[in-house]
C-alpha cells in the first residue's frame, strides 16, 4: 500500500477517516507529559508514537515503560529504539510507584522493553514495581505488559509471585508472519509463556494483543486467536498497524472497522472474557475496563 516518491523515497499511504486523530494537548496531557520528565520515567505511549496519547493522558492514564528506552531487539514494525542498554535503575520503582501515587491511578499498567543484556530479561524490577506500587497505592490494580523473558520460566515466575492483576504479554502477529516482524522471538515461546502464567498462578488473568496489516490474512489472525485461547488466554486486543516509518515494514492494507467487530464477535464466541478490537485498539487501552470485564465473568 505503501507508495513511491521522489527518489524513490517511501510515502506513507492516506489514512482512512476511521484512523484520524487529534493532536494531543489537552490541560492534563501537558501535566502528565512534565510530570514524567520530573521523575525521569519512559512511556510507551510517547516511545510506540500511541495514536491513543491524547486520549488516554487526557483521562489520567498511561502506560509506563520501565528499563530504560533503548531495546535489544529490533521488531520490524515497532518504533522503540534499538541498541545496547547501559545499567540497571534500581531507583525506577520507588520512582515509578511515586508517580502512581500522585497520579491518583486506579489502574496502572507498566511494560518494558526488552533487555536481553540481563539475566533474568528484567523480571525483578517489573516486581519490585508492582509490589512497591502496591505498598504506596494499595487500591490501584497493576498489569503488566512483559517480554518474553527469552523462555525463562524462572524470570517469569519473580513476576507472577508478585500478584499482577493482569499479566499481558502480545503475541503481535500470526505463525506465518511471525518470524519476519520479530527475527529474535519465538510464536511458540510467547504461547507457551501464557501458559505458564497460568500454570504458575491458576486463576490469574492474562491478556494477549495482535496488531494485523502487516501480511497476514483474516484466516491466521483467527488461527492465533484460537492458539491464545488454547493456553486459556483471557483477554484480547486487537488493532491496525501504523508504519513508524519507512525503515519499518510496510502496511499491508487498512482493515475497515466492520472487520474489526467481526473479530471481536468470533473471539467472544471462541471464550475470551473480553475483545476490545478497532483501528485504534492498542494493548494498554481502556486496560481496566478489559479487567473489570475478566473480573465480572469470573
Amino acid at each position: 500500500m505503501t507508495t513511491e516518491g521522489k527518489n524513490g523515497t517511501a510515502v506513507r499511504p492516506k489514512l482512512p477517516p476511521w484512523l484520524k486523530v487529534s493532536m494531543p494537548g489537552s490541560r492534563r496531557y501537558l501535566e502528565l507529559k512534565q510530570m514524567m520528565r520530573g521523575h525521569q520515567l519512559h512511556t510507551v505511549c510517547e516511545e510506540a508514537h500511541c495514536p491513543n496519547i491524547g486520549e488516554c493522558w487526557g483521562r489520567g492514564t498511561a502506560t509506563f515503560m520501565i528499563l530504560g528506552d533503548i531495546c535489544t531487539r529490533r521488531c520490524h514494525y515497532c518504533a522503540v529504539t534499538t541498541g545496547r542498554p547501559q545499567g540497571l535503575d534500581l531507583q525506577e520503582p520507588g520512582r515509578l510507584a511515586e508517580t502512581v501515587k500522585k497520579m491518583g491511578l486506579r489502574y496502572c499498567v507498566i511494560t518494558s522493553v526488552n533487555r536481553d543484556d540481563l539475566a533474568d530479561g528484567g523480571a525483578f524490577i517489573f516486581a519490585s514495581c508492582i509490589n512497591r506500587i502496591r505498598s504506596e497505592s494499595p487500591d490501584c490494580k497493576v498489569e503488566v505488559l512483559i517480554p518474553d523473558f527469552a523462555g525463562s520460566r524462572e524470570a517469569l515466575a519473580k513476576v507472577m509471585d508478585a500478584g499482577p492483576d493482569v499479566l499481558n504479554h502480545n503475541i503481535e502477529s500470526t505463525k506465518r508472519v511471525f518470524p519476519r516482524v520479530r527475527p529474535k522471538g519465538d510464536y511458540r515461546r510467547s504461547l507457551e509463556l501464557l501458559a505458564n502464567a497460568k500454570e504458575l498462578d491458576p486463576g490469574a488473568v492474562t491478556k494477549s494483543g495482535i496488531i494485523v496489516g502487516m501480511g497476514e490474512s483474516v484466516d491466521e489472525v483467527l488461527e492465533t486467536m484460537e492458539d491464545l485461547r488454547e493456553v486459556d488466554c483471557d483477554l484480547l486486543t486487537i488493532g491496525q498497524y501504523l508504519r513508524p516509518s519507512a525503515k519499518h515494514i510496510a502496511i499491508s492494507r487498512f482493515y475497515h472497522p466492520s472487520e474489526f467487530s467481526e473479530l471481536a464477535r468470533k473471539g467472544e464466541e471462541m471464550g475470551f472474557k473480553h475483545v476490545a478490537s478497532g483501528p485504534l485498539v492498542r494493548s494498554s487501552y481502556h486496560a481496566d475496563e478489559q479487567h473489570d470485564a475478566a473480573v465480572i465473568s469470573v
